[in-house]
Parts: C-alpha cells; structure tokens; sequence
C-alpha cells in the first residue's frame, strides 16, 4: 500500500458511525451502508484505515501528542481553548476539561470486528493482520480512557439501541485485563513489518502493551513487551540524522520510529503546525516549553546548574548547558530562520526592537509564546511546512525506540537489576544528542540512578506528551505523587533581555535575577495538584449523554 492511500475517504464514515437506532433502517440505495458494503477485501481494507482516525483526531490523537505536556510543569498553554491549561494548572472542571472520553473510534473499531467474517479472504493471514491493526486501535482507545478516567464502560459489541450503550463504569482493572488481553491476541495476528509508514505492526502492539503496563504498574509485563520489541531487530536510535532532524520531514522513515500518526496535505493535513510557532513567523505558540524543563538540562561538564562547580550563570542560563538543549528548545538568543526566508535573532524578551515593538514579545498577544520559547522538535525548519502552517504533512511520533529502552531503564532501577544495562541506555541517548557520558560514581545508590533516569526520560521524551502520566505515576521518598509537589507551585518564566550582538547565541539572553519588581512579570500563573487530579473529569455532555456513567470523584 502507498503511504499517500493510507487515508480513507471520509464518506466512509457513514459506515462505521451509523446511530444505534438506525440499524434497523432499510439500507439505502445511493450510499454506502453496512448491508451493500461489507463485500470484498477492498471494503475491509478501508474500514480498517477508518478505524485510524484516531490516530490524527484533533482531541485523542496526533494533536495530543503536543498538547498533554501542558498538562505537566514542562509545557504551557495560555489558551484555554483545549482545556489544557485548566488541567495543568489545577482548575479542570466537568465544563472545561480535555475531551479524552470519546467512543467514536471504539464504535467503528467494534463495527469492524463484528463485519469481517463477512467478507472472503484470500489470504488468512492477510485477514488476521487487519483484525490485529484494529484491534490494537480500540485497545490504545481504552488503555487511554482507562488511564486517565480509572474505570470506563467496556462496549465490545455493537448496541441495537441508544440506551443499550448507556452504560455504568467498568472497574478499572476489568477494563485493564481487556486491553493486555485484545494486545497479546493482535500481537499474534499482526504482521511483524508494516505495510506502509503509519500503520500497525506487531511493534507498535507491543509498545501500547509496554506502556500501559508500565503506566499500570505491571512491571514485569512491561519488561517482557520492551524485550520482545527488541528482538525484532527493526529499531534502532537515530544516528545517522541529528536528534532535532529525527523529529522533522527528513526523519519520517526513521529506524527509531516504531509508529508515527499520518498526515497528507490536502487530504489529511496536520492542521495545527500552527501552534508550534511564534507570532512573527505567522504562529499562535499555544503549546511552548517553561523554565522548568530549562532547568532540568545539566551544564556541558555533567553537573546540574545548583551544583558547586557547575559554572552556571543564572543571568546567562543558556551557556555551558548540555547540547540537547539546544535541539529541544528554541530559546531567545538563537538564530532562527523565520518564515520570510531571513535570518534573525529569535527574541522574546525585549517589548521594542530599534523602537519598533516586537511582534513576538512574550506579552504582545494571546499567540505569543507566553514563556519566551518555543519546541525546536518539529519546527526546524520551517520551510518544510505550508505558508499557512495548517496544511502540512507533520506527522507525530507516537512511539519510538528511545522510550522503548527508557522503560527497560526504569524497571531495572525498580528492580535493583542490570545497572550497567541502565547506565548504557543512558550514556547511548546523552551522546547521541552531543552531551557526555554519565558520571557514574555520582549515581551509586538506587534513589540517585532513579533521579538520573526520570531526568532522563523527561529529557529525551520532552514535548513527546508523556510528563502527566509520569508525574502521576512515580512517587517520592515519602510515596506521594511527584505531581503533588511539581504542580503544586507558581509557574515562572524568564524576563530580560538580549544582547543581539553577542557572538555567541546562548549568551545573549541577559536574564534578570528574582525581584519583588519584576515578581508580577516573571509569574505565568498560580498552579494546585490534588491528590483526587489524577484521574480527569468527564466532561458533562457525555454526562448528559449517558446517565449511568458516574463522574470521576472529586469532580462532584
């Protein structure tokens, strides 16, 4: 299969969305419908591929992607919008929350399996590869909505009537026990390599089935799926193209890709590119990195920026720092090659530039980036996306071979196991992005190596929209939620200056240090983190929608 017909018509969606009550209706003449479709292997083929739009649906799919970190301390929404501001800073209501809970993919999935037998196949195998890819689509759905919501109705089937979808909670475990089970039965039917960029394969199963067991505390599990995706012997880290390219156009057919969320200009476009960039270069900057992830790079010698002898410079926070920064993180200084094809300094901090004011100053509108930066992943160049930015062919990394040997390292810490495996994984994913090898006598005991890797995937997986779910599910000394401390606090952003002149880019932001003055300034916002947060609020249309479904606890 091409990768350009990886997208269904959307007039297929007829199909596999048609209501409850509507299916006793007569089939009708001019359209397709469940009664004049389900024929040919053709017909199965794009039922399947309608099953991925949730891979680029704007709420649970390839723009989640970005938008979850806002949900964390690392990235920053100032639109509210998408409701993930309201989540990251503590304020999500039943009214104003991120719309996780959705059974459209799901119906279509179920509409899928419960057709199949109906048509011939040729090739059995060709048959079961197809079951596996949709199969592991509705298990993703559930292992997301289950994550997040703790407990969801477990609709397999196809409900005659409306009210036979109304449904109560599943338990939490129940609905967990259903995805393991759906994976390891897609993990035998899927084929080992994927037809075309974008679609399933048995490592893309096996990457769902490692991360909701590490996200479930099945480590064991999650050990096993991390393992045997290894031994496909079909990923690798990136070496051949920079870290910052891995994430651009040139990086598409990647060996450390193992699934990416597909879009085609025109047909299936990445809308929201948009949003990646600053107000200047035509962008909104509703999704940017914080100081906090700034913070959380060492200096170039391997020493954090509060240790002694690091030779960090608070007023100079960019210089000396480890170079992955650098390829993260557009921050003000840089050169940047901006849309009109011209180079500048990328600067976010001065209100006027040579008494012109400055389009892309950190308080010039809604759309600047309300933290002074933007991600360099995905934006770099900018050239390789539509004037508009809303046409383009982005297409997410959903996972990759880095998070694959992230989990092999933390369970191993967990497991007091296989150290020098860990410090391997790590040195590999420092080095490739130009920084140093670990110290490993700073990193002697099992609390200090777990800093080091958490830091680490933090690091390596940062604007990737995994930092919630990490923060919700590692614990401190003192087994509270790391999320009750990190999102528990003000979130601050840097005011200063730049010096265009310097010669050297990480030196010409001119950062003021804390004042009571530059206080009002420096605050983005006021942030809270209860215990009863971690799971998300459903939203009160679905509700309304179904009065069987209970509200998560605390929302009340």
């Amino acid at each position: 299969m091409k990768p350009n017909n990886f997208l269904l018509p959307i007039l297929l969606a007829g199909v596999l969305m048609t209501s409850c009550d509507d299916f006793f209706d007569t089939a009708p003449k001019d359209a397709l419908s469940p009664a004049t479709f389900w024929k040919t292997e053709s017909d199965a083929q794009k039922a399947a591929v309608a099953c991925y739009e949730d891979w680029v649906s704007p709420a649970t799919g390839s723009s989640e992607v970005f938008f979850a970190d806002c949900m964390s301390d690392i990235c920053y929404s100032f639109t509210g919008s998408s409701s993930y501001k309201y989540v990251g800073n503590g304020s999500a209501t039943r009214s104003s929350t991120v719309k996780y809970y959705d059974y459209s993919i799901i119906r279509r999935c179920n509409t899928f399996m419960a057709n199949i037998d109906k048509v011939p196949f040729t090739d059995s195998k060709a048959k079961d590869n197809l079951v596996g890819q949709v199969r592991t689509i509705r298990a993703w759905r559930y292992f997301q909505m289950n994550f997040w919501y703790g407990g969801v109705p477990l609709i397999t089937g196809l409900p005659q009537l409306a009210d036979e979808a109304k449904l109560p909670r599943d338990s939490e475990e129940t609905v967990k026990k259903f995805v393991y089970d759906e994976l390891d039965q897609a993990i035998r039917e899927l084929d080992e390599r994927p037809a075309a960029r974008g679609r399933i394969a048995r490592g893309t199963a096996l990457a769902i089935k490692m991360r909701s067991a590490l996200y479930g505390g099945d480590l064991d599990r999650a050990l096993s799926a991390a393992r045997d995706i290894q031994g496909l012997h079909l990923y690798e880290i990136e070496k051949t193209l920079s870290y910052q390219e891995l994430f651009s156009l040139r990086g598409r057919d990647s060996k450390e890709i193992i699934c990416s969320m597909q879009h085609i200009p025109t047909t299936e476009p990445f809308g929201n590119t948009i949003r990646l960039f600053s107000n200047q270069d035509g962008g909104w900057a509703s999704m940017v990195p914080t100081q906090n992830l700034v913070d959380m790079f060492e200096m170039d010698n391997g020493l954090m920026p509060g240790e002694p002898g690091s030779g960090y410079d608070p007023i100079h926070p960019f210089a000396h720092r480890d170079p992955r920064l650098a390829q993260i993180i557009i921050y003000p200084g840089r050169d940047w090659l901006g849309a009109n094809g011209q180079m500048r300094v990328y600067n976010t901090l001065d209100k006027t530039i040579d008494g012109k004011a400055n389009s892309d100053y950190m308080d010039a509108g809604n759309n600047a980036t309300h933290t002074g930066m933007i991600w360099a992943k995905y934006t770099v160049p900018i050239s390789q996306y539509s004037a508009s930015l809303s046409d383009d062919e982005l297409c997410p990394i959903l996972f990759r071979y880095a998070e694959v040997l992230l989990t092999i390292a933390e369970i191993n810490v967990e497991k007091g196991e296989n150290t020098d495996e860990v410090f391997d994984i790590i040195d590999e994913l420092r080095t490739r992005g130009g920084h140093i090898a670990v110290d490993r006598s700073r990193y002697a005991t099992q609390a200090k190596l777990r800093e080091l890797v958490r830091r680490e995937r933090c690091i390596e997986l940062a604007g990737e929209g995994l930092r919630r779910a990490d923060l919700v599910r590692w614990k401190d000394e003192n087994g509270k939620m790391l999320a009750e401390t990190l999102l528990n606090s003000p979130l601050y952003r840097m005011v200063g200056t730049v010096d265009a002149s310097h010669p050297d880019p990480a030196m010409r932001a001119v950062i003021e240090l804390p004042t009571e003055e530059n206080q009002r300034l420096r605050k983005l916002e006021d942030r809270s983190f209860y215990p009863y947060q971690r799971y998300l609020p459903i939203h009160q249309e679905q509700l309304n929608t179904n009065p069987n479904l209970t509200q998560t606890e605390g929302y009340d």
